[in-house]
């Protein structure tokens, strides 16, 4: 019987993902002048404030307000109708010191044998739906977030957009668990109280949101299969409650790693429970998530199955993965077992945490870039960053993005699962 499935997304001014970019964004301050740092930094925002918390072992002090003002005001919040911006929200720093009895854990034994900073378990996913290898509901309901962000910044059209917004997309799915078409779209945009009839006001922005957004969504989809999915019967939902000015901060409490489903794939899979932002790659957390991605898109884009849940799970201050589950939901491509597929994955991936930074050249300071509209499905590439500081010389590193993204594994699976 064919059914619905729905995943949402969030624009970078959505309250949540403003905490996330400035935990993120601390963290890649201290990875550039000491990339050895351990880093776990929570965000509160709220009304006209920034609450700084959490857990640091570094030997460089930075400056956290101003990359907190920085990171606020390049979002966008930088108007004081907003209730909250940049440069004159108050901010409170309680950050302190990390546990030594969890750096006692981390730091056992060699520096190949690095313990799990955390227990837990971790998800990695991947379905040849799209491209990406995403769930094709996360994977437009983030290009239209994305979409939104670039009018709003770009000012020529919708210029009463504010940053603070959200999306919904519904597919329906046949029995066989292929898309077959979007049923529902939901678009809530924050913005200006830009005319005296709430009703004239809302009309405006669904006829934007239909005939200027939508348009430009589709047009940035390369895929003929994703496109077919669009119809004349998708039913929109835009600001169903008929006025959004009042949003961000403001509007609501924003907290770090609140969206994790939004950071990792919209409902699809599963989810260990642990969020990312303002965690350096000691924890596993974060790690360990973007290595079980990496294996399950590999061997998806490899053809070992069509869709592929990878699990790792860990014990604090221990190496070695505690197990690796796999399950490819009946639609795999090889003579084995789910297990079977585990146990070569275990073989063939070094899933111990140094060896994950390393492969993943997670010491880095890439991690800002994954604080917004999602941590997964995103395209690598190499990019050059200036980090300045009132106590250090200006650092200009070159970093590799999103290298968990990367198909370097297909061919050697291939040999390795006798795929052709």
């Amino acid at each position: 019987m064919a059914y619905l499935f729905s995943s949402e997304s969030v624009s970078e001014g959505h309250p949540d993902k403003v905490a996330d970019q400035i935990s993120d964004s601390i963290l890649d301050q201290f990875l550039a002048y000491d990339d050895k740092a351990r880093v776990a930094v929570e965000t509160l925002v709220t009304t006209g404030q920034v609450v700084i918390a959490g857990e640091v072992h570094s030997d460089v002090y930075i400056d956290l307000q101003t990359i907190a003002r920085n990171a606020i005001k390049r979002i966008g919040y930088t108007k004081s109708e907003y209730q909250f911006d940049g440069d004159s929200c108050g901010i409170l720093n309680a950050i302190h010191e990390q546990s030594d009895d969890i750096n006692r854990g981390v730091d056992n034994g060699t520096e190949t044998e690095q313990g799990a900073g955390d227990q837990g378990m971790m998800f990695g996913y991947a379905t040849n739906e799209t491209e990406s290898y995403m769930p094709v509901s996360l994977d437009l309901a983030h290009l239209i977030m994305r979409t939104l962000a670039d009018i709003r910044k770009e000012g020529k059209t919708m210029t009463y957009l504010r940053p603070d917004s959200k999306s919904q997309v519904t597919v329906e799915y046949d029995d066989n668990g292929t898309p077959q078409r979007i049923d529902t779209i939901v678009v809530s945009t924050q913005h200006d109280e830009f005319d005296t009839d709430d009703e004239r006001m809302l009309a405006k922005i669904k006829d934007d949101v239909t005939n200027i957004l939508i348009p430009r969504v589709k047009a940035q989809i390369n895929s003929s299969k994703v496109l077919a999915l669009f119809n004349d019967d998708i039913k929109y939902f835009v600001n169903p409650t008929g006025k959004f000015v009042i949003g961000g901060p403001h509007g609501d409490t924003g907290l770090t790693g609140r969206k994790i489903i939004v950071d990792t794939y919209g409902g699809k899979g599963a989810h260990g429970g642990g969020a990312f932002s303002g965690k350096d790659s000691s924890k596993v957390d974060r790690s360990a998530a973007y290595a079980a991605r990496h294996i399950a898109k590999n061997m998806v884009a490899a053809g070992v199955a069509d869709e592929m849940l990878v699990q790792i799970s860990y014990a604090i201050g221990v190496a070695r993965p505690v197990s690796i589950c796999v399950d490819t939901y009946g639609k795999s491509h090889v003579d084995m077992t789910d297990g079977e597929i585990a146990k070569k994955i275990a073989d063939m991936f070094d899933l111990r945490p140094k060896a994950i930074e390393k492969n993943l050249k997670l010491r880095q300071p890439i991690f800002t870039e994954t604080a917004a509209y999602g941590h997964m499905g995103r395209k690598p590439e190499v990019k050059t960053k200036t980090f300045t500081s009132r106590y250090h010389e200006t650092k200009v590193v070159e970093v590799e993005l999103f290298t968990w993204e990367k198909l370097d594994r297909v061919d050697e699976i291939k040999e390795k699962f006798g795929l052709k």
